[in-house]
């Protein structure tokens, strides 16, 4: 009886979906599209292959079934399903209902999750959609038993039905999350400049006890305000909310992913209040400007049939990483040298040492993200010598510029993204990489320095002097193994002997001596090895500069060769306080501005 209401009240809407869930148990929701007014003969409907926020396909097709279509009379209609996601209604009067089984059962960031406990919905994972009427107003109603008591969570445009919401177009629509179920919230409120205020919600999904969500709650709070400090506004959310979607619980899966007005988080832990979990948080809400809405021209529009290959996710993505942690930092927790330490330490090593930032440039790497962001393949691939994820590569650029910045110009990055916020994000125009060039040139006042610096570190992949820029905010960059010898850092297994189960990376001793994936190391120098223990016993005794002999397995047959040692790569930022070097107030002063609060 609902089902025949809603479709006679949404008849006159043109697009409308009914979400019903009658076998819970066993992850499946009833989904019915209704569309009226079409004008041509054949309609056509598909699933997605691509989702906001991820830019390789997913064949979300394969969780659909039982698709039938009807007309206004209920009178079955002929469907063609002529592609793996794609299905033909041949003829028809202007009016088809199709209704179909979704399964869903991995809750996380892409997908959906479909359980007795609550409903996990990414929009690409759950609803066909009809092509060419990408622009048509999209109303949606949850069937939901008032038995459950469940509350829904969503940045969908509410109506004066808790049940039923409105989105403007399909490209809205597939940017929002719904999360459906026992949901605890924190709600607060944050102003603008021009007085203005927005609500924040956090619409928690999990077991916890009030008082760590409380403190939870306030430590997210501080983060909103410290990147509402960065850009100097917060953006001006739609509906005039913005929710933070969070599942913590041991039956999701990990991940994080933005939208426009809300963000999707899943932590597959129990939740006690972790400050872990905060840089989640943090990097997630930042997207809400770097790329919700400053966003590269080429994943505008975004496009839900395919890949989605861009320039710019060094930016995008990289940028948001270094913020992320900055964020958390800046919020009050945790501390200037175990933040240098660690979160800086770990993009500098990344830029450095790992063949993918070496030898190619971001541009490169953010153009990969077809096929490593969350890509499935079977075969092997060469990624640990050809490819550098983007978030840590850019995030590592993104602390390179903040540092010269302040150094050579009196400015910092927040500079350069309050102007690409005003330039490209708060207008809504996409930006190019060239027009992220002209920001800088605007911030520093020197053009050619913008031209260089893009031609040297964006396009090109020469890495940047980091020990001299971490200089006058008082850490050392040393390496943290000196004198010790290096063969690389592969992954092994050891279960029979000494396995090599990941890449040798180029440029290291293995790799040059030749070995790689699947060799097994039996001796170096004529003494035995059998397991990584005996290998690093080994090359205690030995230098950076010496060559050893070492014996392997290839495919069962042993092989010899000569290796040269390498001195460890590895580096470490060390305070100047631990490295036993003079810290002076202006070293104070520069750490304060680069690292404290706002």
């Amino acid at each position: 009886m609902v089902l025949v209401c809603v479709i006679q009240t949404v008849f006159g809407q043109r697009i409308s979906y009914i979400v019903s869930f009658p076998n819970l148990s066993h992850h499946e929701a009833q989904i019915s599209l209704v569309v009226s007014g079409l004008s041509t003969r054949t309609a056509t409907f598909r699933m997605s292959r691509s989702s906001p926020g991820r830019y390789a396909t997913h064949e979300f097709g394969k969780n659909i079934y039982d698709i039938k279509a009807f007309d206004q009379q209920n009178t079955p209609l002929t469907i063609h399903r002529i592609d793996g996601d794609l299905y033909e209604v041949p003829r028809h009067n202007g009016y088809i209902r199709v209704q179909y089984t979704l399964y869903a059962n991995y809750a996380d960031g892409t997908y959906a999750g479909i359980d007795p406990d609550g409903i996990h919905f990414n929009m690409p994972a759950v609803f066909l959609w009809v092509k060419g009427l990408d622009n048509i107003p999209i109303n949606i109603h949850f069937s939901v038993p008032d038995s459950l008591h469940w509350t829904i969570a969503t940045q969908l445009q509410p109506t004066s039905d808790p049940w039923t919401f409105n989105a403007r177009g399909l490209q809205y629509f597939m940017d929002c999350p719904v999360k459906i179920g026992n949901l605890r919230y924190r709600n607060w409120t944050v102003k603008n400049p021009d007085g203005k205020a927005y609500e924040f919600r956090i619409a928690f999904d999990g077991a916890a006890d009030d008082t760590a969500l409380n403190t939870f709650s306030i430590k997210v709070q501080n983060i909103v305000r410290q990147a509402q400090a960065v850009f100097g506004e917060t953006p001006a959310y739609d509906y005039g909310a913005y929710t933070f979607l969070a599942s913590i619980n041991p039956w999701v899966h990990g991940d994080g992913m933005e939208h426009r007005n809300s963000t999707m988080i899943s932590i597959p832990t129990a939740f006690h209040g972790e400050d872990w979990m905060l840089g989640v948080f943090a990097h997630e809400f930042f997207h809400c400007w770097n790329v919700k809405r400053i966003r590269p021209k080429t994943l505008e529009p975004f496009n839900f049939e395919k890949s989605n290959m861009s320039n710019e996710l060094w930016f995008a993505e990289g940028f948001t990483q270094y913020y992320g942690s900055l964020l958390v930092l800046r919020s009050g927790v945790g501390t200037d040298t175990g933040y240098v330490a660690n979160t800086v330490g770990g993009l500098i090593n990344t830029r450095m040492n790992r063949p993918g930032a070496r030898l190619y440039s971001p541009v490169n790497a953010s153009q990969m993200a077809v096929f490593v962001d969350a890509g499935v393949s079977v075969d092997k691939t060469n990624y640990p010598n050809i490819y550098t994820s983007y978030y840590p590569y850019g995030g590592a650029i993104a602390l390179a510029l903040d540092l010269e910045l302040r150094q050579r110009f009196h400015k910092t990055l927040d500079d350069v993204m309050t102007a690409a916020w005003k330039k490209f994000g708060k207008p809504e125009v996409p930006y190019t990489i060239p027009g992220l060039e002209d920001v800088l040139a605007d911030v520093t006042g020197d053009r050619q320095f913008a031209k260089e610096y893009f031609q040297k570190y964006i396009y090109g992949h020469e890495p940047a002097d980091y020990k001299t820029l971490l200089a006058p905010a008082g850490f050392l960059l040393r390496n943290a193994s000196e004198g010790k010898a290096f063969i690389g850092i592969p992954s092994y297994d050891e279960s029979q002997g000494l396995t090599i189960t990941g890449n040798t990376l180029r440029g290291t001793p293995l790799y040059e001596a030749g070995l790689d994936i699947d060799d097994k190391i039996t001796a170096l120098d004529d003494q035995p090895v059998k397991n990584l223990a005996d290998l690093n016993h080994i090359l205690a005794d030995r230098r950076p500069g010496m060559t050893v002999n070492i014996r392997y397995l290839h495919h069962q047959v042993e092989k010899t060769a000569g290796m040269v040692l390498q001195k460890d790569p590895q580096l470490e930022a060390v305070p100047y306080e631990k490295a036993g070097l003079p810290v002076t107030n202006d070293i104070l002063q520069f750490r304060k501005s680069w690292l404290g609060g706002k």
